[in-house]
């Protein structure tokens, strides 16, 4: 009898067809999930007759309960070599093999400069007037030559963002808790001397930590507040979203950028979805062809592997 594997959240419908998943045709019977389950009871009946599953990033937490209610899950295959959001020890004590894939940070680096550009040259709103013929321009762009940008992070992502940024013609200032004045350097970039001076000091800011409980929140009412009116907030997934809805619809920034949500869907009546100034995109930071190619790719790989007796690509481990 075939294994089933359940790919999770393949909101565009390509994840058996970006891959070649013929490999497996004779072991494992592949069914492809478009519908998000929130609820975990929902998720608990969707994935109740599978063996194997896949999943995208950390857009499904897999706790304990999870584990507890799949007696049937042997093995999890997660885009990426981090998931802070899979209880590792109960997958452990549950049986169940958890395995990574690559992943590049091409794809949220340029988003980051899709954003980014969106906002200082309104693109969105001058595309929507020429299409529905309306004013022949309406906004003054806002330049990136001779400003500032402000990294929260100067990590693998950070860093490139900083390079396209320097090529621009841009100064560029970075922190973040254990940045050194040695990275700065290799990066050629100055180290701010607080969070807070970042803030003040930059007409553009752009968020490149990792989700933790250091920062989570990192953003709230008194930082942005710190914020130029004519500032551009960038990439928000570590931003309280209350205090930038607020700092939004008062014009206490001049506009800002957001892929990560608290709640994934959006819900529909979300005050996101009609917030002004903001230029939102549906959490599509690392979705592009080649990094879709390289998950579905490696997971047909771990897969293999697993059924195989020599899996690969551990995690937790």
């Amino acid at each position: 009898m075939k294994l089933r594997c359940a790919l999770l959240d393949d909101f565009q419908g390509v994840g058996t067809t970006v891959a070649d998943w013929s490999p497996l045709a004779d072991r494992v019977e592949v069914v492809a999930l478009r519908e998000h389950h929130a609820d975990e009871a929902e998720l608990l009946a969707a994935l109740t007759d599978f063996d194997v599953v896949v999943t995208l990033r950390e857009r499904v937490p897999f706790p304990a309960s999870v584990f507890a209610g799949l007696p049937r899950l042997k093995l999890l295959v997660a885009s990426g070599m981090r998931n802070s959001v899979i209880d590792y020890a109960a997958a452990e004590a549950h049986g169940v093999t958890v395995c990574g894939t690559a992943s590049s940070s091409a794809p949220p680096l340029e988003l980051t400069w899709a954003l980014l550009l969106g906002l200082a040259r309104g693109i969105v709103t001058e595309n929507e007037a020429l299409r529905a013929n309306g004013p022949w321009q309406s906004t003054v762009g806002a330049d990136l030559e001779g400003h500032r940008l402000g990294l929260l992070g100067l990590g693998r992502i950070g860093s490139r963002v900083a390079q396209v940024a320097l090529a621009f013609g841009m100064d560029v200032t970075a922190w973040s808790q254990n940045l050194t004045r040695e990275r700065t350097d290799e990066v050629g970039v100055r180290l701010a001397g607080s969070k807070e001076e970042l803030l003040a000091d930059s007409d553009f800011v752009s968020i490149h930590l990792k989700l933790s409980d250091r920062t989570r929140g990192l953003l709230g009412t008194p930082e942005i507040a710190l914020m130029r009116p004519s500032a551009y907030l960038v990439n928000t997934s570590r931003a309280d979203q209350d205090a930038l809805l607020a700092a939004l619809a008062e014009g206490r920034i001049a506009g800002a950028g957001v892929d990560v949500f608290d709640v994934e869907p959006l819900p529909a009546d979300h005050p996101l979805r009609t917030a002004p100034r903001l230029l939102a995109t549906p959490h599509l930071g690392y979705v592009s062809r080649a990094n879709y190619e390289r998950y579905y790719g490696q997971a047909v790989e771990n897969i293999t592997a697993y059924l195989d007796g020599s899996p690969v690509r551990l995690l937790g481990r």
